[in-house]
């Protein structure tokens, strides 16, 4: 069986880790290299950077962070914001990134992800979807949860899969931050849908809710913020508590 990954995700502007609530109201949550170095002694099975930031010149700052945070690391950790080429995969990998999340810049031109996958394999390839529920679907959201789309997720999920993408990372824009729980039916369709992992992310609020999307909600693996920057879950004691509830986790007793 394999285990199920704990994943905590700092959101990087303008070198500064910051946390906000359904995208909005942004607040310092740390230095993004420390607090990867934290979460990877205390037993994170990875970690995701993503540059809110993204413009060209903030993409050159990032990647120097990137260089800093690989010579701490000794966990896979995955990068994104605002990646739109070849060139910014290669730049991004070879400063030491493990994976490049891609969002916008793949749903508006999806050729991208052939051109990632056939250049750096799907295994470096994470999508992410940025989804809201209207009108009794789920619909892609664009540009940090901006601009919407006509676009269902979960058809997007699978065309992106047919393209070579590696996993997916799936946001519930309606749960962000709220700490109410993971959208549990949202990732059960998409675990049960799709070929390809599926790391959920939005709503974590107690360790009772990661039990909860493993479980019932099926995911691969759980990615959360703020409960992990401001200390509310201790990813010690979270494993701990999924391992007695029988998920399966890399613990150490």
């Amino acid at each position: 069986m394999l285990t199920k990954r704990i994943i905590p995700c700092l959101d990087i502007k303008e070198g500064r880790t910051v946390k906000g609530t359904n995208f909005v109201n942004l607040r310092d949550a740390g230095d993004p290299v420390e607090l990867g170095a934290i979460y990877s002694e205390q037993g994170a099975d990875e970690l995701v950077y993503l540059d809110i930031t993204a413009t060209i010149e903030a993409r050159k700052t990032f990647s120097r962070l990137v260089t800093q945070i690989a010579l701490k690391l000794n966990i896979p950790f995955t990068v994104g914001g605002g990646i739109n080429s070849a060139d910014d995969v290669a730049l991004l990998l070879g400063a030491g990134a493990d994976k490049i999340s891609v969002n916008s810049a793949a749903v508006r031109n999806p050729g991208l992800i052939d051109t990632i996958a056939a250049g750096f394999g799907s295994q470096c390839i994470v999508l992410a979807i940025d989804a809201r529920l209207q009108d009794d679907d789920w619909y892609v959201y664009l540009d940090g949860g901006r601009t919407p789309t006509d676009k269902k997720a979960l058809d997007w999920a699978s065309e992106a899969t047919q393209r070579g993408a590696g996993e997916i990372l799936l946001t519930s824009m309606n749960h962000d931050g709220t700490k109410n729980g993971f959208a549990i039916e949202l990732t059960r369709q998409f675990s049960e849908q799709i070929s390809i992992p599926v790391i959920a992310s939005g709503g974590a609020g107690n360790m009772a809710h990661f039990n909860d999307i493993f479980d019932a909600g099926k995911a691969d693996a759980a990615l959360a913020a703020s409960v992990f920057h401001f200390g509310e879950i201790k990813i010690p004691d979270l494993k701990k508590y999924l391992h007695s509830q029988n998920i399966a986790v890399r613990y150490e007793n």
